[in-house]
């Protein structure tokens, strides 16, 4: 099912949806009460239409439809998901996405876009956005990298005590803080879980298409750009002005190795 900013809602019956929607098995908070996701996009058509989907689920939503409504909510209701529209009627979704982070702290993001420039999603990204969906996009593609987000998140993973070294590169599972030569180095949620899979394969050429599938757990559309996106913030932050640690394979995807 595809949806747009500007489509009519779908004549697929409710029940037919929630069949699709309500297949995979339900994810909580750690505590057994139900995720929470602000949704936060001018469009009540299309908001109300992904609050039905992600309901299948399970889930608790609350909507906004407009930057100041989305702050204010942000912070009454503490979601473990934000859904956020780039172009809104008063601030900008990235301008409202970095005054969450720097106020408030992290919360797994999704960017809705219109566009689907190189430039656009860079930049979405760059500012911490973990994610992002170029519209028009199908309810389940949504579901998809939402749930893929919980998988990825702090909020949901049990702490582990899994302490990962590679030359003075270390990443500890639990605290979930990485550092090099004992310096620590900041990552996205999807950063850390990128570099804990290369970690947990040092000199081992990865293929793009099984980082995407450890990673991202769906393909991604098929495209491996994503991965490249995010090996050179991890090469920005991990590599800039010491050894580099991380190295492409030809034809092949990427290797993590210790400085020489």
């Amino acid at each position: 099912m595809t949806v747009s900013a500007t489509a009519d809602p779908p004549s697929r019956a409710p029940h037919q949806r929630q069949a699709i929607l309500g297949q995979l098995p339900r994810i909580t908070r750690a505590d057994g009460s139900p995720i929470r996701v602000l949704l936060v996009d001018d469009e009540p058509a299309l908001t109300n239409l992904l609050k039905m989907a992600l309901h299948y689920e399970g889930w608790e939503i609350e909507v906004a439809h407009d930057g100041a409504g989305a702050i204010a909510k942000y912070e009454e209701f503490s979601p473990d998901l934000l859904v956020l529209d780039i172009m809104l009627p008063d601030i900008g979704g990235l301008e409202i996405l970095r005054r969450i982070r720097e106020s408030q702290g992290y919360t797994p993001t999704l960017l809705l876009t219109a566009r689907d420039s190189v430039t656009d999603r860079v930049t979405g990204l760059t500012a911490g956005a973990d994610d992002y969906l170029t519209k028009p996009f199908s309810l389940e593609e949504l579901v998809a990298r939402l749930r893929g987000l919980l998988r990825r998140s702090h909020a949901m993973a049990s702490p582990e005590d899994e302490v990962l070294k590679v030359g003075d590169l270390v990443l500890d599972g639990a605290s979930r803080v990485v550092t090099r030569g004992g310096e620590e180095i900041a990552l996205t949620v999807t950063e850390f879980e990128l570099l804990r899979y290369l970690m947990r394969n040092p000199k081992r050429a990865i293929p793009r298409a099984e980082i995407l599938d450890r990673v991202w757990n769906y393909s991604f559309g098929g495209r491996s750009s994503v991965v490249d996106l995010y090996i050179s913030y991890l090469r920005r932050k991990i590599d800039t002005d010491r050894e580099p640690m991380i190295h492409t394979v030809r034809g092949v995807g990427y290797l993590l190795r210790p400085a020489t």
